[in-house]
């Protein structure tokens, strides 16, 4: 065998032939358009910074799970041992046991000043109005047909709305509980539009907002006691694990990372829960949850509608919370800056931060990030609410 032979051999069997369909019976075209929509988030995460954590891991995970014959991820149905799964196979399954939601619950509680919630208990109808995108998008994905038959059963429709509560957590554990086969896009999308918050919100929130409300500055908050701050994540954990017990396991870490936090108690637990521990999990969470936008099972009619329902829940979402806003806003007459209202969905603490800058672009001198994060927390409580009742309804 020469040279040019053995080049032929190898250039037959690599990745290269697989996407031109050499030796295959169709060319794996869906990998290929995959790997390109990984470079443009690639490119979104470095160059344009949007949320790079998140998004970085995610669009990597979507480049390895699709490069042809790599071997870094198979479904377990598609093989006989867990161990044949590949490595990003292999850490899916704390995708789809619902581990990693948990977990980084209890590291985004950890993480998390619930003092603006308290100081300024109004901003719970901010969360709550946010959530009014979960709830459109899952009539809108009831009544979905094709051919005269539902594209979603209820079930995956109520797993489709709560990607509109940008709670990634809250979204791949209500889907593992009523729509396991549908884990893959709903996590891509929720957490995908979790990290384009940036590019989604801002003309949304121009759009129903003037600019005289988004001048508007807020009164500074009053102080919170420290055992306000420690009896709040028990009471909150009580009455919603007995109301929505269905809840019980994210409302429960999150908590529990947020007594960690203020009890003063233990510092060490609770740096680990901010740090090492949520850089482990965000690094596994999105390689694995980008792995599982392979193309041939991604570029489907379902998924791709999924992907739009998202986007449309997410949206809504943001109306709700602005409107809300506009609604105190009127009532306080100009106390409430109308902005801090797209902060209610659960998007810690990206959607605050974003409130901040689209009121600072109108006056340098506003800070509305601490007055965002009421909105902000209490988004994280209302779409784990939302998700509660959607797995007694339909669970």
């Amino acid at each position: 065998m020469n040279f040019l032979e053995i080049l032929g051999q190898l250039l037959s069997q690599s990745g290269f032939a697989a996407l031109l369909g050499v030796g295959l019976e169709a060319p794996m075209w869906q990998n290929g358009v995959m790997i390109l929509i990984s470079f443009v988030l690639l490119y979104m995460a470095i160059v344009k910074k949007f949320e790079p954590l998140l998004l970085l891991p995610i669009a990597f995970g979507i480049f390895l799970s699709n490069l042809p014959l790599g071997g870094t991820f198979e479904y377990f149905y598609e093989i006989d041992h867990w161990y044949e799964a590949g490595i990003l196979g292999v850490m899916y399954m704390g995708v789809k046991s619902s581990f990693f939601p948990c977990i980084m619950f209890l590291a985004v509680g950890a993480m998390t000043d619930f003092g603006p919630l308290i100081a300024n208990p109004i901003s719970l109808l901010m969360g709550a109005g946010a959530q009014f995108g979960i709830y459109i998008a899952f009539m809108v994905a009831n009544m979905i047909t094709i051919g005269g038959e539902h594209l979603f059963t209820p079930q995956q429709a109520a797993a489709i709305g709560v990607i509109g509560g940008a709670d990634g957590p809250t979204a791949i554990y209500t889907a593992n509980q009523l729509a396991p086969d549908l884990v893959a896009p709903i996590a891509v999308a929720a957490y995908s539009y979790m990290a384009l918050i940036p590019l989604v919100q801002p003309p949304i929130m121009k759009l129903l907002t003037t600019e005289k409300e988004r001048k508007i500055k807020m009164q500074q908050l009053r102080p919170v006691s420290k055992t306000e701050k420690v009896v709040f994540p028990v009471v909150v954990a009580t009455v919603c694990a007995l109301l929505l017990p269905d809840t019980a396991p994210l409302i429960g870490m999150l908590m529990l990372g947020n007594l960690m936090r203020e009890c003063g108690v233990v510092d060490r637990l609770s740096d680990v829960a901010q740090n090492a521990f949520c850089n482990i999990c965000t690094i596994m969470l999105g390689l694995s949850v980008g792995a599982t936008a392979r193309g041939e099972i991604f570029l489907k009619p379902q998924t791709l509608a999924i992907i739009a329902l998202g986007l449309f829940a997410f949206c809504f979402a943001t109306v709700g919370g602005l409107l809300i806003g506009k609604i105190l806003c009127f009532v306080t007459k100009g106390k409430i800056n109308p902005l801090i209202g797209s902060a209610g969905v659960s998007a810690v603490p990206m959607a605050a931060r974003v409130a901040q800058t689209v009121g600072a672009q109108y006056d340098r001198t506003n800070f509305l990030l601490m007055h965002a994060m009421g909105p902000n927390v209490a988004g994280v409580i209302g779409s784990a609410v939302a998700a509660g009742f959607f797995l007694i309804f339909f669970g």
